[in-house]
């Protein structure tokens, strides 16, 4: 996106004078500024509210004095509200210079030029040219792009901000407790505080506690499938999910994407995936998702987020989609790569401190707001220490709480040696959190010894739980077969099952990856068997699409 010039203003009721205004400056100074000019004090007035709220700058204001509206000096100070840095020059008669001077204490006028200013090479662009590079030497330029304002430990602003992040959206947040922009943006809006989080667009509009669909609509996310049939629908936007999307529409075939939150699943929020084959010094997760979500939609895959699957019907060699809006999608196959949701802390009042102080996963959103804070990371996974080392940048201290002894047999071993080598990380074994406590936000953690079941209270500001997962595998219907942690069997794994005779109905074995139910695939996490690694999810999602095609090929 290219930054926006800055703007000079002019004002005069003076059609002729105007147009000689504009000309003047629109010789000189075109390049570097874009040149606003009007005839109406009012209509300016309106345009400088409009022009704050999209985010624009104007640098320098010049106005006549005698205008039927209002005076030069009148128009300067209320411009004064909406841009206090910009500089302002009143044009005058030589009768009204004792005005002028006067205004120079009133309003902070900068500088009064008489009419006429001719030549400008002498009368115009000397003073001009001083006064815009004094604004410019001071002159920080606004952030260009989305705009939220919100409280910190607000469940709904954490939840707008994760999908903000996780769709690769960049947005700048501000916190309504003291960010004085915030304060002028609520203002400037006219917010009700009860209406934040409030997001502002690129364009100056404003939505007030959005949905997550109408945030999508407004970012140009897609939100609704534009084909009647697909060859394959991918359920899931995690790493097998986008491997299958990328090869899906390399080799050709039509292909929707349906994710319910954001690309990249659990691996998308890793702060570094450091084992991943070709990466030596390793990558982040939305670095991958970013390459990825690009390379598939390079290749004319059709993306849907956030939107979720509620239900797949099957007729005949066709498999129709509900998403929970209603809207119906229908399509040849199907792979499913809904992967896993971390499990819930089973501590008392985890819940109620949900994205207000305890967060699951690695939720780097929430990581700039952990500067010099007791951070607590629950979980001994290669997840949770990925997330200890990137939280410890920005923490006090790291603390990891893990029911083992140690760390050696959940985690790698490289990610230990990083852990053993940060001085504000310590990890504490044989310990659980059984009480989550505080007033509007997170505050303490009971935390029980497992050997001597000893209870000590910790003060806490934030906490990271990272203690398993399930599968997203709730919303299946009950003919799509799944073991008994509700993961997907797939394959040789079928032939076992006691409703393997009711269900498949082909002569041939099902495919590796296929379910009990023809022409639906399951790849990654969410399947039985899966090795839960970014690189296995990746081959995976390719391989699912090679057995589609052989599917496909048989109806």
């Amino acid at each position: 996106m290219a930054d926006k010039k800055p703007i000079i203003l002019s004002v005069d009721d003076d059609p002729q004078v105007m147009r000689s205004i504009k000309s003047d400056l629109r010789n000189h100074f075109k390049s570097e500024y874009r040149i606003i000019s009007t005839i109406s004090a009012n209509e300016a007035l309106e345009s400088i509210e409009t022009l704050k709220k999209q985010g624009e700058e104007i640098a320098l204001f010049l106005s006549d004095q005698r205008m039927p509206e209002m005076l030069g000096v009148d128009f300067l100070e209320k411009a004064k509200t909406f841009f206090p840095k910009a500089k302002r020059v009143l044009l005058t008669a030589y009768s009204d210079t004792d005005a002028a001077i006067k205004a120079i204490n009133d309003v902070q006028l900068d500088y009064y030029l008489l009419k006429p200013w001719d030549p400008p090479e002498e009368r115009l662009y000397p003073v001009l040219n001083d006064l815009l590079d004094e604004w410019h030497s001071n002159f920080k330029p606004a952030f260009q792009g989305i705009r939220m304002v919100g409280y910190p430990y607000s469940p709904k602003s954490h939840t707008l901000k994760d999908f903000l992040a996780g769709n690769l959206i960049p947005y700048q947040w501000l916190d309504a407790n003291s960010d004085p922009v915030a304060k002028e943006l609520v203002d400037l809006h006219k917010i009700d505080t009860k209406d934040l989080p409030a997001v502002i667009l690129e364009s100056g509009e404003l939505l007030s506690n959005p949905e997550l669909q109408v945030l999508a609509k407004n970012i140009g996310l897609n939100t609704s499938a534009k084909s009647e049939m697909y060859d394959v629908v991918i359920i899931g936007a995690g790493p097998a999910g986008l491997a299958a999307g990328v090869y899906g529409g390399s080799e050709g075939l039509k292909t929707l994407m349906v994710e319910r939150r954001a690309p990249g699943g659990q691996a998308g929020t890793s702060s570094r995936i450091e084992n991943y084959l070709g990466f030596p010094k390793g990558l982040s997760g939305a670095d991958l998702t970013r390459r990825a979500l690009s390379q598939a939609t390079r290749f004319g895959i059709e993306f849907l987020s956030p939107s979720e699957v509620a239900d797949i019907q099957i007729d005949g060699n066709y498999k129709i989609l509900t998403l929970t809006g209603g809207e119906k999608v229908h399509t040849k196959s199907i792979i499913i790569s809904t992967g896993v949701d971390y499990r819930r802390l089973p501590a008392e009042g985890a819940d109620r401190f949900t994205g207000a102080g305890v967060y699951y996963g690695a939720a780097m959103t929430e990581a700039p707001a952990c500067k010099e804070k007791e951070v607590f990371v629950v979980g001994g996974g290669n997840s949770a220490g990925q997330g200890a080392v990137y939280l410890s940048q920005f923490a006090k201290k790291v603390t990891i709480l893990i029911r083992k002894p140690d760390l050696t047999s959940t985690m790698s071993s490289y990610l230990i040696d990083q852990i053993n080598a940060i001085e504000n990380i310590e990890v504490v074994g044989v310990k659980e959190i059984v009480k989550v406590c505080g007033g509007e936000h997170l505050e303490e953690l009971h935390i029980r010894d497992l050997d001597t079941d000893d209870i000590s209270i910790n003060h806490a500001d934030v906490l990271f739980i990272f203690i398993g997962a399930k599968p997203a595998t709730d919303w299946l219907p009950s003919n799509i077969l799944k073991d008994e942690k509700g993961f997907l069997l797939t394959g040789r794994d079928l032939v076992n099952q006691d409703n393997y005779g009711k269900l498949w109905k082909k002569e041939r074995e099902p495919f590796l990856l296929e379910t009990c139910q023809p022409g639906i695939f399951a790849a990654g996490d969410v399947r039985s068997g899966a090795m839960n690694r970014v690189a296995s999810a990746v081959g995976e999602g390719a391989m699912a699409i090679k057995f589609t095609h052989e599917y496909l090929a048989e109806i």
